[in-house]
């Protein structure tokens, strides 16, 4: 070893220490010290990165090139293949929960981890390659995974282990009654000519659902705007566009700066332009996909014995029947409807004060319905932003978290990441020590990134056969904004209660102790899947939190004031008639698609 590499490793085992002090302090002087050591981190990261640390437990493979991804995929088929060769070879009248359920299940743990090392390279990476062989991958496995839903020779052995009722627990019972019902979901209980067109309407609908995706995520288009017709819009969101040659600023048809423009943007003209836009992408494309991809839903539901899509979906959800649905909505709908109209006649009135006799559109919702919350509450968002330094508020979201569920969070400086701007944190039990898993952040945005903020769960925590726990491993993705130096820039609120929700889907991965890897991390039943990060959504209204996440961007010891936070709780609740009569309205026109 050199001196100085000794000199690096001293100083790693030195910052891993500072970071264990800082994290047992409390109050203001521990938001304080993991915030400046946060920065610190960070800047070290970026300096030295040559000697990588592997993550231990975690089977997730990072910078694998577009030949590993391949050659990973071609692995990960052949020994699902044989598992499943193994298992469906059983006779029936030997099968017991050990030679059939047992293999399945552990396939499923230690593969996970494995595909999801195939698959996320396509949200991330910074070659064209690998994102392609990555989403190329992705569909052989999908393929592959159809193949197996399909074989009947595996569906018989595990109904005959289902009929004999020997369970090894309760958990173990629901993984056994979820295997049926996923294969006869799939048509293995129908006849062999009804079974063959339902698995061939199966593959065309996954390679419309697929392609309708990949538009979207393709899409790059943009609209040119003079600085003149992004009035409203501050310099430090003009100053991240790129410019065309003949200087007006590209605005990219992402997420992030489409409601930027839709709150801030004071140019009714452009204001709807983006919105119109927006709505469009892959339009003539994805149209198309759409109107066949509704067509054969239905003939795939009415198969399966179902009356239409809609009602093979919900199903499996709590309500069970589409008329529920429509039921609870349209109640919902009409309570709101009195309070709605008033609260769109106050934001139709101001549109005519300030813009003339024009008529109000959807676009004009977020930016007219944000002017009057700033008079009504003495609101400045603009203002408001310089207290959200994205490290400061990172800092007291983890701060709370820690607290909250009795975490201890670590960052791991070293280990082996796909991009420079991307943190890996490791996260412990605190008060048994134990290791309950990774996450990593890759906050940034970039050119070819997924454009929108999600969690990807990369490894579920479920027990192996010996009954030792796998960690889990999250990937928190989000396209932030860095300033003109090209430093972590300063929040919207609306950006800071985003990545609170999301890193409540962190937090739910990694502390889900599930035994099986099919109900681990975010794999819980779709009605439940977004209230633990909605629940812990409501921490940002609340002073405590906000005095933790906050801090003026000069000196981060100045949190925003009493006044304001009181002013943020009232806020979140102005409009709401109006907002969700506006969801209300997109759920109805999903249910009534199908």
């Amino acid at each position: 070893m050199t001196q100085s590499e000794r000199k690096s490793e001293k100083m790693a085992t030195e910052q891993k220490r500072d970071r264990t002090n800082l994290l047992a302090l409390t109050g203001t002087a521990a938001l304080v010290a993991l915030a400046v050591n946060l920065a610190v981190s960070a800047f070290n990261s970026h300096k030295r990165r040559t000697k990588k640390k592997d993550l231990p437990g975690s089977s997730v493979r990072v910078n694998l090139s577009a030949s590993e991804i391949r050659r990973l995929a071609d692995r990960i088929i052949a020994n699902s293949k044989v598992v499943h060769d193994r298992v469906a070879s059983v006779p029936l009248d030997k099968v017991t929960y050990m030679n059939v359920v047992s293999p399945l299940a552990e396939l499923e743990a230690q593969q996970s981890p494995m595909i999801q090392s195939c698959v996320f390279p396509k949200l991330v990476s910074t070659s064209d390659d690998v994102r392609k062989a990555s989403a190329e991958a992705e569909r052989r496995i999908d393929g592959h995974v159809l193949i197996c839903s399909k074989r009947e020779d595996v569906y018989r052995v595990i109904k005959a282990v289902s009929a004999r009722g020997e369970w090894m627990s309760t958990e173990a019972k629901h993984y056994i009654q979820r295997l049926v019902r996923d294969f006869e979901r799939n048509g293995l209980n129908l006849t062999g000519a009804k079974r063959e067109q339902m698995q061939h309407l199966k593959a065309q609908i996954d390679e419309l659902c697929f392609r309708y995706i990949k538009n979207l995520d393709d899409d790059g288009s943009f609209l040119l705007f003079s600085e003149a017709e992004l009035a409203g819009l501050p310099p430090d969101f003009l100053k991240v566009l790129d410019t065309a040659e003949n200087g007006k600023f590209k605005v990219t048809l992402r997420s992030n700066f489409v409601a930027a423009v839709l709150e801030l943007c004071k140019v009714g003209r452009t204001r709807k332009m983006v919105a119109v836009a927006y709505g469009r992408r892959c339009g003539e494309d994805n149209l198309s996909v759409l109107k066949n991809l509704v067509q054969l839903r239905h003939k795939y539901a009415r198969l399966l014995g179902y009356s239409n899509y809609a009602d093979y979906v919900v199903d499996l959800r709590m309500a069970k029947t589409p008329s529920k649905v429509f039921e609870f909505l349209e109640d919902i709908s009409i309570n709101l409807s009195d309070l709605a109209a008033k609260e769109l006649n106050i934001l139709k009135d101001l549109k005519k004060k300030e813009e003339g006799d024009v008529s109000f559109g959807i676009e004009d919702l977020l930016y007219y319905a944000k002017r009057v919350e700033e008079q009504k509450f003495d609101l400045d968002f603009g203002a408001l932003k310089q207290y959200f330094p994205f490290n400061l508020v990172l800092s007291g979201v983890f701060k709370i978290f820690q607290d909250l569920f009795g975490l201890r969070f670590e960052e791991i400086s070293d280990a082996e990441v796909w991009h420079g701007d991307v943190r890996v944190f490791s996260v412990f039990d605190l008060s048994s020590g134990e290791l309950l898993g990774y996450f990593y952040l890759d906050m940034y945005t970039r050119e070819g990134k997924y454009g929108h903020t999600c969690v990807v769960a990369l490894q579920n925590g479920a027990l192996s056969l010996d009954g030792a726990r796998q960690v889990a491993v999250a990937l928190l993705i989000s396209q932030f904004d860095k300033d003109i130096g090209g430093h972590p820039g300063l929040l919207r609120f609306s950006e800071v209660v985003n990545l609170f929700h999301e890193f409540g889907h962190v937090v739910q991965h990694i502390c889900n102790r599930a035994t099986f890897a099919r109900f681990s991390g975010l794999r819980v039943d779709p009605d439940f899947v977004e209230i633990p990060a909605q629940v812990l959504e409501n921490l940002c209204y609340e002073r405590f939190a906000l005095k933790l996440i906050s801090g003026f961007h000069q000196d981060i010891t100045k949190p925003i004031k009493d006044e304001i936070c009181k002013s943020l709780k009232r806020w979140r609740h102005s409009f709401s008639a109006l907002k969700l009569k506006q969801e209300i309205f997109y759920c109805l026109c999903v249910v009534r698609s199908f």
